[in-house]
């Protein structure tokens, strides 16, 4: 957290979640307008970047990253998303500053 201004950080702690066995995690769709993406193609191209530096370092992609569905409502209907939630927000903050880096 120190490189977090306070700002920063309470964003990101209001829109982390907690499972059942107690970890944090983070969805993609929450964390990519809290990073102000505006197209979540874009963002995409973020996590299939971070989930590639995380098979490189030699973890496994499964432990830190988790795609799920959730319903949303869209006007009269609801139809099924696709998120991916975070379990180390930790990780994804020096991937997305090394990836920034490498830019």
């Amino acid at each position: 957290m120190s490189n977090l201004i306070a700002k920063e950080y309470k964003t990101f702690e209001e829109i982390k979640h907690i499972t059942e066995s107690g970890d944090e995690i983070w969805f993609a769709r929450e964390l990519s307008a809290v990073l102000e993406y505006v197209q979540w193609r874009n963002f995409v191209k973020v996590l299939d970047r971070a989930m590639l530096a995380c098979k490189n370092s030699g973890n496994v992609i499964a432990d830190d990253f988790a795609e799920v569905s959730k319903i949303v409502e869209a006007g009269a209907t609801s139809k099924a998303i696709v998120d991916v939630e975070k379990e180390q927000l930790r990780k994804l903050k020096k991937r997305s500053k090394k990836l920034m880096l490498d830019e």
